[in-house]
């Protein structure tokens, strides 16, 4: 039987893709692109923007045209979080909830009995599946150490599709290296939802700055990286880890999301301008060559001209390495979709423009990031 995998969103969505496609190849299934006729297309949905719901549907009509008697099955963030919007669409035979490589498997087979099989993250904890994904090349693998997020910033939507933050055990995740260093992956890159939170829920509970330790100490890989920690929980003793290691490399993504204390206030974020500035300027004392990157979100409900002009002479004046700009969407079911004083669209494009010709006339590279996300086949 033939299977197609299309995966909209974040690497993390492509980390869960690529063991989906080693489950169902272990089943003997042979993978094929989602334009190609198959037995199975898998849609691996986002649901940071209405506009990546509504991709998702489009793909489940494009395989259905493609084979009308093939199983289209739907997983991922939006399948979690709004399960009834894929289940009403007819187009849709199983709605996969995360966490449920299972029952994945049986819709596949087409051993599934129930249509729709989600279940309540925020209070069940689901085991994270550890596995290699060469995302980069051959040489480069990511590996998911952390799951979840408990931070419900106003604006997302992640902690009630992703469910509650959750730990992989450090001796799992020096095993899972070894085999890395094994296979000839030459770099880790560590990755999760929420990286800060990593080790909270542990018993006893392990501070990340740990972890780090224990890697830097045992890794046999020449090169492990971090994939993203919010300003706050980048810790003095962190960045000394890094900037002592011959390892972990001195690069690091922190996502700023707006650079004006009112907005990140509404935002819900957990610390100031100046926090951010602070952390910069620390990281860079340590390690002057390190590259900083960052996520601006553009457009956030109530940000006047004068709060966004201030935002951009605050960018403006960041050494960072590069930053990926989102117009900001309305996404139902957080707590700034019912924020007043909207940003007029043509305005939020306005302002989404201006800050991506920052980074390309200051040398930085700024990416136009699609409010759907990566679309990967």
């Amino acid at each position: 039987m033939r299977f197609a995998i299309a995966t909209l969103g974040c690497k993390v969505n492509q980390y869960d893709s690529a063991l989906i496609e080693a489950r169902l190849a272990a089943l003997g299934m042979e993978r094929t692109g989602f334009d190609q006729p198959a037995e199975i297309y898998v849609v691996n949905t986002c649901t940071v923007t209405s506009r990546a719901d509504v991709e998702s549907l489009k793909l489940a009509r494009r395989a259905r045209k493609l084979n009308p008697v093939a199983r289209v099955i739907m997983t991922g963030c939006l399948a979690q979080a709004n399960p009834d919007v894929l289940a009403k669409a007819h187009e849709v035979d199983a709605v996969v909830g995360l966490g449920r490589p299972h029952d994945l498997e049986r819709a596949a087979t087409g051993a599934a009995t129930d249509r729709v099989m989600v279940s309540n993250l925020r209070k069940q904890v689901a085991p994270i599946e550890l596995g290699a994904v060469a995302l980069d090349g051959h040489t480069r693998a990511f590996l998911k150490v952390q799951e979840g997020c408990d931070q419900f910033c106003s604006f997302c939507i992640v902690p009630v599709a992703r469910g509650r933050s959750r730990s992989v055990a450090p001796r799992r995740i020096l095993d899972a290296i070894e085999e890395l260093a094994a296979r000839g992956f030459r770099e880790v890159i560590l990755s999760g939802v929420h990286l800060g939170g990593y080790g909270r829920d542990l018993d006893p509970p392990l501070e990340l700055e740990r972890l780090l330790e224990m890697i830097d100490e045992r890794s046999p890989v020449e090169r492990v990286r971090i994939s993203s920690l919010d300003p706050e929980e980048l810790s003095d003793r962190i960045i000394e880890i890094i900037s002592r290691s011959s390892r972990l490399c001195p690069h690091l993504h922190l996502p700023l999301q707006a650079g004006e204390d009112q907005t990140l206030g509404r935002m819900r974020r957990r610390y100031t301008a100046q926090d951010f500035r602070e952390r910069v300027e620390r990281v860079l004392a340590a390690m002057p060559d390190a590259a900083l990157g960052t996520d601006l979100i553009v457009g956030f409900p109530g940000e006047t001209s004068p709060q966004f002009d201030q935002y951009f002479k605050f960018v403006e004046n960041l050494p960072l390495s590069y930053f990926h700009v989102f117009p900001y969407s309305v996404r139902a079911g957080t707590t700034a979709a019912k924020f007043g004083g909207p940003v007029a669209a043509a305005e939020v494009k306005r302002r989404a423009a201006l800050m991506r010709e920052l980074g390309n006339t200051s040398g930085r590279i700024s990416s136009g990031a699609s409010s759907a996300g990566v679309l990967k086949y």
